[in-house]
């Protein structure tokens, strides 16, 4: 468990400095006004990511909220809050931009062409769509999360050290599940129909540039890298969010949280975030060119020193 506690924790800071890392990028790109319609809803999901991390695992926030005399039910009922909206809009916008890089490498000819034009002014009302629904969606976590208090008759699931979820009536429970179900779901497979489409165009295109000679452009398409990047992450994602999902569904159904497994989760639920950043700073040339003038300029310095 200690090993666990330790990988757990390595992986949160890493996450958590590669997010921070590229929100900063991000906010000074968009602030120059030389970003990409992309950089918005990256730049929304890796702020979704790092209040993830912070409010994930917050046992350092009861200490900080503590000394300011807040009671642990208000903490442990904001940072659930907080963390429900964080992971809703983890899927919500991770969709987005599956759809987004879709419709952006679609044909002149195919029916998603006509949507290029108003592609950012759809992008904004996502977002903002996406804001309203997740802030409304996991209200629900103000009401069954609360601090934990050892009364055995209570019927608390701890679900952390100082918090845990209040028990519900069987028809709320079956409710918020059922929603939750069918918003993930629909998603998922929005998301599963998007990366289908775009690898059938990745497949044509690769096919006539062989026919044409040309494997050199294709190789070297911002299009392209952007397009297997998105497409790397969707899988990624996909994966790691059902898992996830069938253990917390799992645990709450059967209302039992094993230390063990409630560790594990956190883990399998810290996987996308930590993965996302590091994989688009490996792809971004932006970033990369940005890192190597870094690079020589700190060379610089510590030479003339």
């Amino acid at each position: 468990m200690f090993s666990l506690n330790n990988i757990l924790d390595f992986q949160t800071g890493l996450g958590a400095i590669a997010n921070i890392f590229l929100l900063f990028f991000y906010t000074m790109i968009i602030l120059c006004h030389r970003s990409k319609p992309m950089d918005l809803i990256s730049c929304q999901l890796t702020f979704s990511h790092i209040m993830m991390f912070l409010t994930g695992g917050h046992a350092w926030l009861k200490d900080f909220f503590g000394s300011m005399n807040i009671g642990n039910d208000f903490i442990c009922k904001a940072i659930a809050y907080i963390n429900r909206v964080m992971r809703g809009l983890s899927i919500c916008i991770t969709c987005l931009l599956s759809v987004f890089q879709a419709v952006t490498i679609s044909p002149n000819s195919s029916l998603l062409a006509k949507f290029k034009h108003k592609l950012k002014t759809y992008m904004i009302y996502s977002l903002f769509y996406f804001w309203s629904f997740n802030l409304s969606f996991s209200s629900n976590r103000i009401f069954y999360t609360g601090a934990y208090t050892n009364v055995s008759e209570t019927n608390q699931l701890k679900v952390t050290k100082y918090c845990s979820l209040f028990p519900m009536n069987y028809i709320i429970k079956g409710l918020i599940l059922t929603m939750t179900t069918l918003r993930d779901v629909f998603l998922v497979g929005v998301m599963l129909t998007t990366s289908t489409y775009m690898m059938i165009i990745l497949f044509r295109h690769q096919r006539q540039c062989k026919h044409l000679h040309s494997i050199s452009h294709l190789r070297a398409s911002p299009e392209k890298r952007a397009t297997q990047t998105i497409l790397l992450l969707v899988i990624f994602f996909v994966v790691m969010y059902w898992v996830d999902f069938i253990i917390s569904s799992s645990s709450v159904l059967l209302w039992m949280y094993d230390p063990v497994i409630l560790t594990v989760q956190k883990f399998v639920m810290n996987a996308y975030p930590t993965i996302t950043p590091l994989v688009q700073i490996s792809s971004d040339n932006r970033i990369i060119m940005m890192l190597k003038n870094m690079q020589k300029l700190c060379h610089q310095i510590f030479k003339k020193v």
